[in-house]
């Protein structure tokens, strides 16, 4: 029997999916079992939380069972995925089925920036009335840059668009065929045409961080900043220079350099509105990523035993 370990949890409905399909579906009890049990298992799924780097690929190899890795999710950066293609294994994410969840996050968090509901939540909370040091902005008629131009980032500039934002993106492959309404940019011109700036790129450990004191310098005075893609993409100590500074008005971030974060500085911080990283986090978006994993390890092993 074909055996998937799943190491950070799956909708239960995927694991009754995979059961009925003939497949054995085991749960990791403890994080520090991983190597082990990695080694009786044809496919492991993993979400972030577990990283499948090159030691528990290692430890996979010493029986040569391990066959397919799929991340539920869009990145894949907790896995080391050049590796396991030299070493054999198949890795497959869940580009699409998340997509929505984390564009209406963003946009949520720029609703939240924009008329400070961050703060007016926290102050009534506290007892307060501050209507009159509550005045936010509106999102229509302002401009959005993208950096990254992926499924997310094209679900934010639709419902931005709709909204009333004028989007602009820059993205390294380039302009993107079949979205002429939005305006590609080159970088330097979306930190200083953007009212708010969104992040949807992978974060690389090799070049590290996108956007640094040089990138703040090059903003609008009074940005509004948003990461909802990953920790590191933008430098945590160089963002809360720019909020002390005045030149970002305000940020939000779903994502950290270290998660569970324990930037004190950060999380204090009374401009910066933050979530534990929760982009994925919705019924719906959980459901389809479980439908896209059934099908993946479905399709992977049906082709295998047909090949």
């Amino acid at each position: 029997m074909i055996r998937a370990l799943v190491t950070d949890g799956i909708e239960k409905s995927a694991a009754a999916a995979l059961t009925e399909s003939g497949f054995q579906v085991v749960e990791l009890a403890c994080p520090e079992e991983l190597k082990e049990e990695i080694q009786a298992c044809d496919a492991v799924i993993v979400r972030s939380a577990t990283k499948v780097m090159r030691e528990v690929i290692d430890a996979a190899m010493n029986t040569g069972r391990l066959r397919l890795i799929v991340r539920g999710g869009v990145g894949v950066d907790n896995i080391d995925v050049a590796y396991a293609r030299e070493m054999g294994i198949t890795v497959r994410n869940t580009p699409c089925a998340s997509s929505l969840a984390v564009a209406e996050l963003t946009i949520g968090h720029m609703f939240a920036l924009a008329r400070k509901m961050y703060i007016a939540n926290m102050t009534m909370k506290n007892g307060l009335w501050e209507k009159k040091k509550l005045k936010g902005i509106e999102l229509g008629g302002k401009t959005l840059g993208l950096i990254g131009f992926g499924h997310i980032a094209q679900e934010v500039a639709r419902l931005a668009r709709a909204i009333g934002m004028t989007v602009i993106y820059h993205t390294r492959s380039g302009k993107k065929a079949g979205f002429d309404q939005y305006e590609y940019v080159p970088m330097e011109e979306l930190l200083k045409r953007s009212d708010f700036i969104s992040l949807h790129i992978p974060y690389d450990k090799n070049t590290g961080a996108t956007i640094t004191e040089k990138e703040f310098a090059m903003m609008k005075k009074g940005v509004f900043l948003v990461n909802c893609a990953r920790g590191g993409v933008v430098s945590e100590s160089a963002l809360l220079d720019a909020l002390d500074s005045g030149q970002v008005a305000a940020a939000a971030l779903d994502v950290f350099e270290t998660e569970p974060t324990n930037n004190e500085r950060l999380v204090a911080h009374e401009r910066v509105c933050l979530s534990p990283h929760i982009g994925a986090s919705t019924a719906e978006a959980q459901e389809r990523i479980g439908t896209e994993i059934v099908g993946i390890i479905r399709e992977f092993f049906e082709e295998e035993q047909t090949a």
